[in-house]
């Protein structure tokens, strides 16, 4: 079994992935742009390397005759802030494109499907191209650069010195190792020895655990020197304050570019339930998450991430901007003065039962 090599190149280039994929005979699709923070922002960016690069790989793999492909998807292409309890990939749809608040999770669903259709086309020196498509949620480990750097960040900043959800809200996550074994898990699966069992599908998987996030990041807040949060804000006042802070992003945008602090698809995460189920990874794939420690992940984090920055003057214009704009729009938009009064009252209410 021969994999794709290692190498620094853009998957938007085809004479760069057409000379890296000679004489390889499986493809482990994992590139992808817009996850997290500003990146999110960058649609334009986002859609040429999410749909365009994914194109361009499967174009390669028909040319140079590579019979197997794994496309690396995430549970976004399903979820977009709605409740979703131990779901599955028999009864769990694509989450409608239109509906997507950002183009990360479309254009990663564009691709996931874009992959999956192309099961069983012919390549160019005879045979078939047999692929299938992995939906993890959220991936940790020691040398994570997504998450981990982002969150630390908040954390410091002091974003997460409030709670969002319900503490009943639960989510997935998987260790990269288990990412891992369920990468090389379909590519054996994509052999005649086990009858391309995988072609056409997609799998959830995670370490099997649910977990709400703030209880689940407490080893990071200690190794930050933070108390975990335990003040709850309403998720409405939340949601707006991230959906001013894009719009002034994109006002902005012609003249300087500032990175939100939060974006919409990081607070439905963070207030919604989405848990999935992984028995299909298990029953077909042999796929069994081994359990691993955030602590060490956090513990080897710490050690090799740059000295910390002192954020109380952003912490004070953050809060500034807050409820100044929030000001801005109860007096100048009436329906949005009676959706925060109804909204507060509600709030009061369940605060009194």
């Amino acid at each position: 079994m021969s994999f794709l090599p290692s190498s620094q190149s853009d998957v938007r280039s085809f004479s760069d992935l057409y000379s890296a994929c000679e004489g390889v005979d499986c493809v482990i699709h994992a590139a992808a742009y817009g996850m997290t923070g500003i990146e999110q922002m960058h649609k334009k960016h986002i859609r040429s390397v999410n749909i365009g690069g994914t194109g361009i790989v499967l174009e390669v793999c028909k040319r140079q005759s590579i019979p197997r492909l794994i496309y690396t998807s995430s549970i976004d292409v399903v979820f977009s802030g709605q409740t979703i309890i131990d779901g599955d990939e028999a009864t769990v749809p694509y989450f409608p494109l239109e509906q997507q608040v950002n183009e990360y999770s479309r254009t990663k669903s564009i691709a996931e499907q874009m992959v999956l259709a192309a099961n069983g086309s012919p390549l160019a020196g005879g045979g078939k191209l047999h692929t299938c498509a992995i939906r993890p949620p959220g991936i940790y480990g020691p040398e994570e650069q997504r998450h981990f750097p982002r969150l630390a960040l908040n954390i410091e900043r002091g974003i997460f010195n409030i709670c969002v959800g319900d503490p009943g809200t639960l989510m997935n996550w998987v260790h990269v190792k288990n990412l891992v074994q369920a990468h090389i898990l379909a590519a054996k699966a994509l052999t005649p020895e086990m009858n391309y069992i995988a072609g056409g599908q997609a799998y959830f998987i995670n370490d099997n655990e649910k977990v709400n996030l703030f209880e689940w990041l407490t080893p990071l807040f200690e190794g930050l020197g933070f108390r975990k949060p335990w003040i709850r804000v309403p998720i409405f006042l939340v949601h707006l304050s991230v959906l001013i802070m894009e719009k002034v992003h994109n006002a902005l945008l012609p003249i300087v570019e500032i990175t939100p602090l939060l974006t919409r698809n990081e607070i439905h995460n963070m207030s919604c339930t989405h848990t999935f189920k992984i028995d299909k990874a298990q029953a077909y794939l042999g796929y069994a998450p081994k359990k691993y420690s955030l602590a060490d992940c956090v513990d080897h984090f710490l050690k090799k991430r740059p000295r910390p920055r002192n954020f109380f003057l952003l912490k004070c214009l953050f809060l500034l901007l807050l409820f100044t704009a929030l000001i801005v729009l109860a007096v100048k938009f009436t329906q949005v003065r009676d959706f925060l009064l109804e909204s507060w009252k509600k709030y009061w209410c369940l605060l009194e039962t």
